[in-house]
């Protein structure tokens, strides 16, 4: 073997991970979108814009992880934002009315969690179609958050909740927001669930050949139920941040959270038929998701415009996601029937 192949060993390998060419491709369409916004704005970059912008771009991440794994086990989740908002009204309320910040966290995520795991067992167990269950699910998380203060939104959390506040906004470490730090660390817990262990090897297996994958002995309720329930978690962990942001429960808290998600996904190559994606995929997603957002708005361009281009960039990405999977399918069957 020459010292050239051994060489592009380490190469080769990195390029055969599942969905590391989406990954190249969106990463390339990231670096221009920032020379661009950079030439546009020589503030762009400036060192208070650049924390800002990490810090914009983390809760979409989380949210992202979430849809990445119901998208994997080829469901998806919209309850998303609705979890979000029902996290921050329940968490503002409890501490308005004097709980403990911690104890009402704890709280408050398990009532979360309670809501993954309706799903989960909605779709996988009554085999309701994942796009109607959730939408019931999502539906009621948002009437909780409105009864949860009487269909108001709360007071301030107060000076009693300065360290939670603090923990999940406000804080820095190593210089570094600890919402960077927080999203960080949940990234590659569940990075190394998805890519490492027997669950992330059940997830994709369900995404991609559900029957092939119970004949294989993968227990698929179990499966999808875990997959909502992380979706759930990380969305309660967005509820609390935006409640140590803003210092307040709000009922229209994570409104339009649930497209943000499959954006974040989806731009970065998590299949939506299911099987297909890696979470460093979501990153970039979540990344380009921020950097558009903080461009556009440097660049002057109203609201709704932001909206019109970031959702035609998903359309197109769930367009050419379709286009490139049936063409594989087409490819795959016709190599099936060639004679032997």
């Amino acid at each position: 073997m020459t010292q050239g192949q051994e060489n592009s060993r380490p190469l080769k390998r990195i390029l055969a991970i599942r969905g590391m060419g989406q990954v190249i491709t969106v990463s390339a369409g990231l670096i221009i979108l920032l020379i661009v916004f950079g030439i546009l704005n020589p503030t762009f970059f400036s060192s208070r814009n650049i924390g800002n912008l990490l810090r914009q771009i983390a809760p979409i991440l989380l949210i992202g992880i979430g849809q990445s794994y119901v998208l994997i086990t080829g469901n998806i989740d919209l309850s998303i934002g609705s979890v979000v908002g029902m996290s921050c009204m329940i968490s503002a309320t409890l501490m308005t009315k004097g709980m403990n910040p911690w104890f009402a966290v704890g709280l408050t995520l398990i009532a979360c969690l309670l809501v993954g795991a309706s799903n989960g067992m909605l779709v996988s167990f009554c085999k309701l179609p994942p796009f109607i269950a959730t939408l019931g699910t999502m539906t009621i998380a948002r009437g909780i958050a409105q009864i949860a203060n009487n269909n108001y939104n709360t007071d301030s959390i107060g000076e009693a909740a300065r360290g939670f506040r603090n923990f999940f906004y406000y804080g820095r470490t190593l210089g570094l927001y600890n919402t960077i730090w927080i999203t960080v660390v949940l990234w590659l817990i569940f990075n190394f669930v998805l890519s490492r262990t027997r669950t992330g090897r059940h997830t994709y297996a369900v995404g991609s050949n559900i029957e092939a994958a119970r004949l294989s002995g993968v227990n698929v309720l179990v499966t999808t139920t875990k997959a909502y329930v992380i979706s759930a978690f990380l969305a309660g962990v967005v509820g609390l941040v935006i409640t140590a942001t803003s210092g307040m429960g709000s009922m229209d808290a994570g409104n339009s959270y649930e497209m943000y998600a499959v954006a974040a996904s989806v731009i970065g190559g998590v299949s939506t038929l299911g099987g297909q994606g890696i979470l460093l995929g979501t990153v970039i997603g979540a990344s380009i998701w921020g950097v558009l957002q903080n461009g556009l708005q440097f660049a002057g361009a109203p609201v709704a415009i932001r909206n019109i281009v970031i959702g035609i960039i998903v359309v197109v990405s769930v367009l050419l996601d379709v286009i490139v999977r049936s063409g594989n399918l087409k490819r795959h069957k016709g190599k099936k029937e060639l004679p032997a």
